[in-house]
């Protein structure tokens, strides 16, 4: 299994971060199927006009809305939540901001996508 990932951080996310985003994972992945929620930068027009120009090489998969527990990020998110917050003290906002930054950029999360995705919710 190819155990490669991409983490990269903005300090303002709207649609041209997306493109910017979607136009590194298209060099570092080539052909990719990208699994996102609906949130407005993903589905901006211009964003489309970039998919619809490289329909051959990426293609975002919208998940249902309203169900956060289909999004492996959001499991990213718990874990990084509880493993940088839990018991940590930093002393300036900078100071987490490059936890943060270290944690998601070196941390393997090896969620087991296709279990993750076909998995039951009760």
């Amino acid at each position: 299994m190819d155990e490669r990932q991409l983490f990269r951080q903005y300090d303002v996310f709207d649609q041209y971060a997306f493109i910017d985003y979607l136009k590194q994972v298209q060099r570092k992945f080539g052909k990719v199927i990208l699994f996102t929620d609906r949130a407005r930068q993903h589905r901006s027009k211009k964003v489309q006009e970039y998919l619809e120009k490289n329909r051959d090489c990426i293609r975002l998969v919208y998940l249902p809305k309203g169900s956060p527990e289909f999004s492996a990020v959001e499991e990213c998110w718990r874990q990084g939540k509880y493993d940088l917050l839990v018991s940590k003290y930093y002393p300036r906002f900078t100071y987490l901001r490059k936890a943060v930054a270290e944690y998601y950029r070196t941390r393997r999360f090896n969620l087991g996508i296709v279990k993750y995705l076909l998995r039951r919710v009760s």
